[in-house]
């Protein structure tokens, strides 16, 4: 019994040092470095597929990791974690187990019985703790990015003219009076871009008002953190498909974490999240 009492604190303990780690990561948001922090690791090809939470810890503990994966998967690609190196920490769900009701121990369990998921913290390494298996020759994780006056993303742009059909919204490309790349009329439906533009920024720019489509607007959010959500979205989406749009897309505004409430950003993050995979999914399904 004494072992049980012991083994079950020791699970507690790690609970809560998870639990803590999981708040100071959130917690980071909110000033406008931990704001970068977070957008930079968003932005990499190889972490979209982890939780806004995960991504979070990642950001906190390896603010430069690129492409983060267990020590297992590693080795499938042909590399190895390099020995001494500090694992990130994150958190990954356990097979659920059954807990029945305990005012009805003998119901049956096909209708007593509720599932609850349990998170474990796991240890995982950025490309960067690694380093290739000897003999080997292993596959670049993160091409390098094109610039965005260049022609090299023309086929982005059918999966995201679908996209924002499949959203009710035509588009139109065309002159466009004024310094506007484009914009999104709600209003119609009708999404215009500067047909003037080489076809990477075209991919930008539908980006950008594909996020405005999605339900960003300025009525609801205002307009300059409407703008955040979006410019920041369009940087994680472009930035993932090996687009730089550094020059011309502002994922953050300077001091913006400082002037909002931690559960405001927080909320943003995961908005912004939301619609960056919602897009990245569009450019994926397509090949």
């Amino acid at each position: 019994m004494p072992r049980r009492e012991s083994t079950d604190a020791d699970r507690e303990r790690r609970r809560t040092a998870d639990r803590e780690r999981l708040q100071r990561a959130v917690t980071q948001l909110s000033d406008s470095e931990g704001w970068k922090r977070w957008v930079r690791v968003r932005s990499r090809n190889g972490l979209a597929r982890y939780s806004l939470h995960n991504q979070l810890l990642i950001a906190r503990q390896r603010p430069d990791a690129s492409y983060v994966a267990g020590y297992r998967a590693f080795l499938a690609l042909d590399r190895c974690v390099r020995t001494g190196e500090k694992a990130i920490r994150i958190l990954a769900p356990v097979t659920p187990r059954t807990v029945k009701p305990t005012d009805s121990p003998a119901q049956p369990e096909a209708e007593g019985e509720r599932r609850r998921t349990i998170f474990t913290s796991v240890c995982v390494f950025d490309v960067a703790q690694t380093e290739p298996l000897p003999g080997s020759k292993p596959v670049p994780l993160e091409p390098p990015a094109s610039p965005v006056t260049g022609d090299t993303h023309r086929k982005l742009l059918p999966p995201l003219e679908l996209l924002a059909n499949e959203l009710g919204y035509s588009i139109s490309y065309r002159k466009l009076d004024g310094t506007a790349d484009g914009w999104c009329d709600n209003a119609h439906r009708l999404i215009a871009v500067d047909g003037e533009l080489p076809a990477n920024a075209h991919v930008r720019v539908l980006v950008h008002e594909i996020a405005h489509a999605l339900g960003v607007s300025y009525e609801q959010y205002g307009r300059a953190d409407a703008e955040v959500i979006v410019d920041t979205a369009t940087y994680i989406v472009c930035s993932s498909s090996g687009l730089d749009v550094s020059g011309s897309s502002v994922p953050y505004i300077t001091g913006w974490g400082e002037t909002s409430a931690g559960e405001t950003i927080e909320r943003f993050a995961a908005v912004i999240d939301t619609i960056a995979r919602r897009i990245e999914a569009a450019l994926t399904s397509t090949g």
